[in-house]
């Protein structure tokens, strides 16, 4: 069992009249992280599939008297897939504001979808917290460090969801294609009532393909033959069911400096070249690169969750194309990261440094990046 570095955050807020949201695409072990910390309190804990259509009906009452009657004398009860609750925001408020000493744990695979609805009911009631596919540190549970390092191209690969680490690659292929294709982006389509997944799927084949370079949302429009507007909305929502993320460019204004661009990048790399259906050894791909970057990033982003660090995350470049690919604003802080594939002398955008003193420029590559990471 590998242990979610996350968790003891978690049971940290437990009982200290929060409700608790807790976040992550579809299959990313949000189901399972509950039923562990829940496991703890035996029979006075209660676990509701909200997707249950009798567990559905008996939690959109709006009487706490009603909902109490339901869940019985449990201290501690997880909601999982709490989105398919009509008015699941009042609902939670009210079991929060009527019985403060009962813990309720919220899951949902879709941020719009529970967020939209509790955000404005649980203003100060509540604490989020996001489940990503397992980290690189967190493997340290299942292999030793030998062990770890040995496999990481198989993980720039199949990337790092919880059922398909220790698959073969075989079985690893077949559940990423399952998931790529039908589940991941399924709150989306939900969401936006849409029949056709068509062009969600082939947006997500366009952004596979530019991991590491800058979005142009014209060009995409183009390609997809729709407007731009609509491209914007539909990585929003596909950014917001955790599929992608944006990192945004660093600019204090300089006129040389690109201020308005983005890059995309991907939560798990095996849903990536699942979508582009690209499962070549890394060592043979002209793409490693990117997805060298998109890995390092995603696992940055982990462990600066695990650590309780929420800086600025960009990347930045200049028109006269010197660029970093990555760059966090800490405490006032600037630090740049450079990543390259293999260790070897570069020359650093000098202008970086120059333009924002006090700043740090680092290169990372595979004989340092476990720090980085870890």
């Amino acid at each position: 069992m590998i242990q979610r570095s996350i968790k003891p955050r978690i049971e940290s807020w437990l009982f200290r009249g929060k409700v608790i949201i807790l976040y992550g695409a579809r299959q990313v072990g949000k189901t399972t992280l509950a039923k562990e910390i829940l496991a703890a309190f035996g029979e006075e804990g209660g676990y509701y599939n909200c997707e249950v259509q009798s567990i559905k009906s008996a939690l959109a009452k709006e009487e706490p008297a009603l909902l109490m009657k339901f869940i019985g004398d449990k201290r501690i009860v997880i909601f999982d897939e709490a989105q398919h609750i009509p008015n699941i925001g009042r609902i939670l408020k009210l079991l929060a504001d009527t019985y403060p000493s009962l813990q309720v744990i919220a899951t949902g695979s879709s941020s719009f979808s529970l967020a939209n609805q509790t955000s404005e009911a649980l203003t100060g009631r509540a604490i989020q917290f996001v489940l990503y596919p397992f980290s690189y540190a967190e493997l340290s549970g299942l292999y030793d460090p030998f062990q770890r390092l040995a496999q990481l191209d198989n993980y720039l690969v199949y990337g790092l969801y919880p059922d398909i680490v220790q698959a073969s690659e075989e079985d690893g292929r077949v559940l990423l294609d399952e998931l790529s294709s039908r589940y991941l982006y399924q709150d989306v389509l939900e969401f936006e009532n849409l029949k056709r997944s068509d062009i969600i799927f082939r947006l997500l084949q366009l952004l596979a393909l530019q991991i590491g370079s800058e979005v142009s949302l014209n060009e995409l429009a183009n390609t997809l033959q729709t407007n731009r507007r609509t491209i914007e909305r539909y990585i929003d929502l596909l950014e917001q069911a955790f599929v992608i993320f944006r990192l945004r460019s660093f600019s204090r204004n300089l006129r040389k400096e690109i201020s308005k661009g983005f890059k995309v990048y991907f939560y798990d790399l095996g849903v990536r070249n699942s979508i582009i259906q690209q499962y070549q050894p890394i060592e043979s791909r002209a793409d490693k690169g990117a997805i060298w970057e998109n890995f390092l990033i995603t696992e940055r982003m982990k462990h600066l969750q695990q650590l309780q660090i929420r800086p600025n995350l960009y990347f930045w470049r200049t028109h006269q194309k010197e660029e970093i690919d990555f760059v966090e604003e800490y405490n006032g802080q600037l630090t740049g990261y450079e990543f390259k594939w293999k260790a070897q002398k570069n020359r650093t955008p000098a202008s970086f440094l120059e333009s924002y003193p006090g700043s740090v420029l680092r290169i990372i590559d595979r004989e340092n990046f476990e720090d980085f990471v870890s």
